[in-house]
């Protein structure tokens, strides 16, 4: 029978997906439980399946890349964003570029759109939104949302920018295209270069400590001196320092190496 350490390098010819990189106890246990959804005996007939089979390889990528999301989740963190962060990076430069890394669904550089239009017209806002899912990106790009996932939104922001379909939501147009959706690997394809802002957000959670070491240097790496790189609620950087970021407030870590 073949095992998981097989199933790793096979999974990784197919999809570019490093399995290596994620902590193994979690994410075999998760990858199991999907296997036992068609009653298949790991891992052989399973890959065989995915190779083949579109509509399974897409539910094993949703499901490996574990998209978990909503608008404004964790709101006092958004506030300090809007409150403090955003006006240090406009106070040197009115065109900031953003990057929306991990992006999942949208939620996030939507967000993001929605906070900068309180400081500049959409028309001149510019946000870039990554993810590792297809599918996931075209959802995105799709901007069809349930009540439920803008439950945590501003009401203002629901009422100025979507439109109430009923039982769902559709952004608008306007913020639509605030947003450039693009395919990436923060595992191994080239991150963008120049940042004023990064935001990834409850996804390095799921990375073995080697890997969150490597893309923290590269989320260094791609920004200017003194960008911020913005990080998720149970991802506080132990030892920043170590990849010459400091920290600015909770959650938010700047760039400490301006001549680099």
């Amino acid at each position: 029978m073949k095992d998981y350490e097989w199933f790793k390098g096979e999974v990784y010819k197919l999809s570019g997906i490093d399995l290596s990189c994620y902590k193994e106890k979690q994410m075999k246990r998760r990858i199991e439980a999907l296997i036992r959804k068609y009653g298949m005996e790991p891992y052989e007939s399973y890959l065989d399946a995915i190779k083949v089979k579109n509509d399974m390889y897409n539910e094993f990528i949703n499901y490996l890349t574990i998209n978990v999301s909503e608008f404004y989740r964790n709101p006092e963190q958004w506030e300090v964003l809007k409150n403090d962060i955003l006006p240090l990076i406009l106070n040197s430069n009115r065109r900031p570029r953003i990057w929306s890394a991990a992006c999942s669904t949208g939620d996030e550089p939507y967000t993001l759109v929605m906070i900068l239009n309180n400081f500049m017209p959409l028309n001149e806002i510019r946000i870039i939104a990554t993810d590792i899912d297809k599918e996931i990106l075209n959802k995105a790009q799709a901007g069809v949302y349930s009540a439920k996932s803008l439950a945590g939104l501003p009401q203002n922001y629901l009422r100025e920018h979507f439109i109430d379909n009923g039982d769902t939501y559709q952004i608008k147009d306007n913020v639509k295209k605030c947003v450039e959706f693009k395919h990436h690997n923060l595992l191994k394809d080239p991150y963008p270069k120049d940042m004023d802002l990064i935001v990834c957000r409850n996804v390095l959670i799921y990375f073995t400590e080697e890997a969150k070491c490597d893309i923290y240097h590269k989320f260094n790496a791609s920004l200017k001196p003194h960008g911020v790189l913005f990080v998720g609620s149970t991802e506080q950087i132990i030892m920043s320092n170590k990849f010459n970021l400091k920290s600015l407030k909770t959650f938010f870590y700047v760039k400490d190496n301006p001549n680099k």
